[in-house]
C-alpha cells in the first residue's frame, strides 16, 4: 500500500471508529438500542431447556376465572386476608400481595382483617408504586414525583413493603431489576423480588445496601448494579400466555385456592406471589421473551426471585472499556479488509463477525457479562463497505494508470491480465527472460525518394500497422518505432514460457500479411520494399525508464537487446533471422535454416544464426 492509500485507509478507520464510539455512547443504550438490544437478546436467551424454572417459586393468579367466581375488582380486602391466612397455615416461605391498595375501604373491618394478618405473619410484603415522569435523564438515578403506599388502615410496617416497579428500556422492554429506589429521605426501598428473595436466603447471603460503600451486595459478591440502581435480570419462562410451552412457574387460580380447590399445604417452602393475570387488569409488560405477548407483572417479579436466589447477575461493560473493543475491531478489519481483497475479503467479513458473535456469547455464558454487539458489528460492516469502495477506486487509478503506461503498446487483454494478476507497474527495472523482434523495412530510402512524402506516410502507417496487429495477435509488447522500424518485447509484462514461440509466430504473420502491400507497390512503381526481421532472447533488464512524473517508457536494455539489433541489421530482405538462442527453443517448431556464423560487434566470437522460413507441417 503506498503512502497516499495508507494515509487514506488510516482517515477512514478513524472515521468510522469516531462514529461508531459517538452513536455506541449517544443516550441510554446507545443510538441504536432499538438494533442492539433485540440482538443481545436473541444472542442471550436461553432455550427452553435451559430454562428450568424454580419449583419453588409459584404464583397465584387473579384471572378471569376468579374474577367470575369472586366479582369485579377491586375486592374485599378480607379475600386477600382469607387466602394469605391458608398460605400461612400451609407454612409459605414468603408471600407476595402484587395488588396496590392505596385507599381505605369503605368498610374498616376489611382493612382490619387484612391489617390483622399483616401483624400475625412477618413474612407478607406488600407493593409500594415510585411514579416515574415520562422523561428520564439519561445514565442518572430515576426520578420520580411521588410514592403510592399501602393505606394507613392496613398499618403495614416498613419492614414489609417493597417497590414493585419495572423500567422498561428504550424499547419498552424490561430487561432490568430495579434493586432499590432512594426516598427523598434517602431510605432505601428494597424490590418486591429482592424482599422475597432474602426470606429465602441465609442471613450471610441475603441482599443487602451498604450505605457507607454505596454498593448492594448479594452476600459478600457486589450486585453490578448500574446508576439507576438496576441489575440485567435473567428470564426463567415465556409469558404465561403462550399455552403450548409449558416453560412457566406453577400457577393456580386465586379461586381455587381460596375455596380449597388446591391444597395449601402444596405451598410449603415456598415464595408464593400473588397478582394480576389477566389482560384487563393493565398489569403486563413486554420482555425479550416475546415480540407479541407480554408478560404479566407479577411473572416478571418471579422471574426477578429466581435471579436472585441463584445470584446470576449479568453485568454490562462499562462504556471505556466498550470504546476499547471499538478500536481493536476497527484496527483488525483495517488490517484484514486492507490485506485481502475480493472473495478473500468477503470471507473475512462473514468470519470477523461470527467471531465477535462468538465473543460475545463467550461473554455472557462464561463472564455473566454483555459486551456491546451491534456497534462493533457496525464498525466491521462500515469498514467491509470502505474496504470494497477503496479497492474499487484503487483499482480505478491502477487501470487508468497501467492502461496509460501500456494501453499503446501491448493488446487489451494484456492490460487486464496484469490487472487481474496484480503485476505493479513501477519506475525501475527486473531481470527477464523474454524474446525481442527489430523490425525494418529494406529499401525504404529508395522508396521515399520516389514516393510524394504524403504517400510515403500512408505507406509507412500500412505496414506499421502489419507488425503492431502480429505482435498484439501473439500477447506481444509493442516497445516502440524507430524510424521505419519496430522493436517487441515478448514475456513480458506478462510472464509466459514460450515467448520465443509467440515472437517466431508473430514474425511470420508480418511476412504473411504485407505480401498484398509488396504487390502493389511491385505494380505502381517496378519495385518493392521487404522486410528484415532479427529474433533473438534470453535475459534483460525489463521495466519502465524515464521520469514518473513527466514521462515513462516500458522498454528492455541489454546485451539481448543488442544482439537481437544486430541480427536485424543483417538481415536481408524478406529474411527472418534468429539466434541459436531461439533456435534451441523453436527447432522443432519451424522450418529453420542454418546461416553459419558471422561477426557480430561488441562480441568476440562469431554467432550463429538461422534462418525461418515456415511452420513445420504436420
Amino acid at each position: 500500500m503506498n503512502k497516499r492509500n495508507w494515509k487514506t485507509s488510516v482517515i477512514a478507520a478513524l472515521a468510522i471508529f469516531l462514529l461508531a464510539v459517538l452513536t455506541y455512547t449517544t443516550g441510554t443504550g446507545g443510538t441504536f438500542h432499538y438494533i442492539e438490544n433485540p440482538l443481545r437478546d436473541a444472542l442471550g436467551s436461553k432455550s427452553v431447556m435451559q430454562r428450568e424454572p424454580d419449583t419453588k417459586i409459584k404464583i397465584i393468579k387473579i384471572d378471569s376465572k376468579s374474577l367470575e367466581a369472586i366479582g369485579q375488582f377491586p375486592w374485599d380486602r378480607s379475600v386477600y386476608a382469607k387466602l394469605i391466612d391458608k398460605l400461612e397455615q400451609g407454612k409459605a416461605k414468603a408471600i407476595g400481595l402484587d395488588v396496590m391498595i392505596p385507599e381505605p375501604s369503605k368498610d374498616p373491618k376489611q382493612d382490619q382483617a387484612l391489617a390483622e394478618v399483616m401483624a400475625k405473619y412477618k413474612n407478607i410484603v406488600l407493593p409500594v408504586n415510585f411514579n416515574f415522569p415520562a422523561k428520564q435523564k439519561a445514565n442518572d438515578m430515576l426520578e420520580y414525583d411521588r410514592i403510592e403506599v399501602p393505606t394507613a388502615a392496613i398499618n403495614a410496617p416498613q419492614s414489609q413493603l417493597a417497590h414493585v416497579n419495572v423500567f422498561p428500556d428504550n424499547d419498552d422492554k424490561v430487561r432490568r431489576l430495579i434493586v432499590g429506589l432512594p426516598e427523598k429521605n434517602g431510605k432505601v426501598v428494597e424490590a418486591f423480588s429482592v424482599k422475597l428473595a432474602n426470606f429465602a436466603l441465609d442471613d450471610e447471603q441475603k441482599v443487602r445496601w451498604d450505605e457507607n460503600e454505596r454498593k448492594w451486595y448479594r452476600g459478600s459478591e457486589v450486585i453490578p448494579v448500574n446508576a439507576r440502581n438496576q441489575v440485567i435480570t435473567q428470564y426463567y419462562t415465556s409469558p404465561r400466555q403462550e399455552k403450548d410451552l409449558k416453560t412457566g412457574y406453577d400457577s393456580f387460580s386465586f379461586s381455587d385456592v381460596l375455596n380449597d380447590k388446591v391444597d395449601a399445604r402444596l405451598f410449603e417452602n415456598d415464595i408464593v406471589l400473588i397478582g394480576p393475570f389477566t389482560t384487563g387488569l393493565q398489569d403486563e409488560y413486554m420482555t425479550p421473551m416475546s415480540r407479541a405477548i407480554k408478560m404479566f407483572g407479577v411473572e416478571i417479579h418471579a422471574n426477578m426471585v429466581q435471579t436472585i436466589l441463584e445470584n446470576k447477575f449479568w453485568s454490562e461493560l462499562a462504556k471505556p472499556y466498550g470504546i476499547v473493543i471499538l478500536a481493536l475491531v476497527v484496527l483488525l478489519g483495517a488490517y484484514l479488509f486492507e490485506r485481502f481483497k475480493g472473495k478473500t475479503s468477503l470471507f473475512m467479513f462473514l468470519g470477523l463477525m461470527v467471531l465477535y458473535m462468538i465473543v460475545f456469547i463467550v461473554a455472557n455464558e462464561a463472564l455473566h457479562t454483555y459486551i456491546p454487539i451491534f456497534y462493533p458489528l457496525l464498525a466491521i460492516i462500515l469498514m467491509y463497505v470502505w474496504s470494497i469502495v477503496s479497492h474499487y477506486m484503487a483499482e480505478r487509478r491502477e487501470r487508468s494508470r497501467v492502461t496509460g503506461i501500456f494501453g499503446r503498446f501491448v493488446p487489451k487483454a494484456v492490460v487486464d491480465q496484469m490487472l487481474a494478476t496484480g503485476e505493479e507497474v513501477k519506475l525501475g527495472g527486473e531481470r527477464m527472460d523474454i524474446s525481442l523482434i527489430f523490425v525494418d523495412i529494406r529499401g525504404f530510402t529508395t522508396l521515399s525518394e520516389k514516393l510524394e512524402p504524403e504517400q510515403v506516410i500512408q505507406f509507412l502507417n500500412e505496414y506499421l500497422d502489419v507488425c503492431t496487429k502480429a505482435i498484439f495477435k501473439f500477447n506481444g509488447t509493442l516497445d516502440k518505432f524507430i524510424g521505419d522500424g519496430v522493436m517487441a518485447i515478448f514475456g513480458a509484462p506478462i510472464r509466459y514460457d514460450n515467448h520465443a514461440e509467440m515472437a517466431v509466430r508473430a514474425a511470420l504473420e508480418m511476412k504473411k500479411q504485407t505480401a498484398m502491400l509488396e504487390a502493389r507497390l511491385m505494380e505502381k512503381l517496378g519495385f518493392t520494399v521487404r522486410f528484415g526481421v532479427g529474433i533473438n532472447c534470453g535475459p534483460a533488464i525489463v521495466g519502465n525508464i524515464g521520469s514518473e512524473e513527466l514521462r515513462l517508457d516500458y522498454t528492455a536494455i541489454g546485451d539481448t537487446v543488442n544482439l537481437t539489433a544486430r541480427l536485424e541489421s543483417n538481415a536481408k530482405p524478406g529474411e527472418i533471422l534468429i539466434s541459436d538462442n531461439i533456435y534451441e527453443r523453436v527447432s522443432h517448431l519451424f522450418e529453420i535454416e542454418s546461416m553459419g556464423e558471422i561477426k557480430v560487434k561488441g562480441k568476440e566470437l562469431p554467432v550463429t544464426i538461422y534462418q525461418v522460413h515456415a511452420e513445420k507441417s504436420d
